[in-house]
């Protein structure tokens, strides 16, 4: 027994001792080099590196980089609103004067009549109340007028031609409706289009904040 421990420590020590020298290298059995000429061999143009101070690093400005962010586009934008009645449209131009010259224009434009199946005018509110109910029986629906100069009445519809009107009294009348007639609620009148073809962001801004007022309930849009 003895004997067979003494000749396992020879073999042992031989195998480190050949492992050491590098005899094994070529079986892919030598440890990995961690000395410095093998690391330098793995680097890409270490000569290049060079180590700056902490003083002469310059961060990035915070201020800088939110300037950069907030730079307006150079790209312009076309605007319109419209349809503008007249008096709409006065108010409008005079507001539209203090912008750049040539920067904005009014395009007429014909706004179309609209005709009414009508019942009025009515001698008294009580006169009123009787022909809503009468309505009511017969599954007609009906609203208010638009013009103030038909009340009191009733409007039974509205169409944009006179012959859409007609044919909607001739079916009214089947159901029993006698007393109605075809009236104009609105005459065709001149309308206005605001057309803003090029804006860019300043003068938007200066655009929509003068106009506003003038516009009323009616909003800049996109130009199609």
């Amino acid at each position: 027994m003895l004997r067979l421990a003494v000749i396992a420590l020879l073999l042992a020590n031989a195998g480190y001792y050949a492992w050491s020298q590098g005899w094994l290298r070529s079986w892919g059995l030598a440890p990995v080099e961690q000395s410095e000429p093998h690391r330098l061999a793995q680097q890409i143009r270490p000569e290049t590196l060079r180590i700056l101070p902490a003083r002469d690093i310059a961060p990035v400005a915070p201020a800088a980089a939110n300037e950069a962010l907030a730079a307006p586009s150079s790209g312009t934008v076309c605007l319109q609103a419209g349809l503008l009645e007249p008096r709409q449209a006065d108010a409008v131009r005079t507001a539209a004067a203090a912008l750049p010259q040539g920067s904005w224009s009014l395009q007429s434009t014909a706004i179309p009549g609209r005709w009414m199946v009508y019942m009025g005018r009515f001698a008294d509110d009580e006169a009123l109340a009787k022909k809503r109910a009468e309505l009511r029986t017969r599954n007609v629906p009906y609203d208010r007028p638009n013009n103030p100069a038909l009340e009191p009445g009733l409007s039974l519809g509205r169409f944009a031609t006179e012959e859409a009107a007609q044919r909607a009294l001739t079916t009214l009348s089947s159901q029993g409706v006698r007393t109605a007639k075809v009236v104009v609620e609105r005459a065709e009148t001149q309308g206005f289009t605001l057309r803003l073809p090029a804006l860019d962001s300043a003068t938007r801004a200066q655009a929509q904040a003068l106009l506003r007022p003038a516009l009323g309930d009616k909003e800049l849009r996109t130009c199609p």
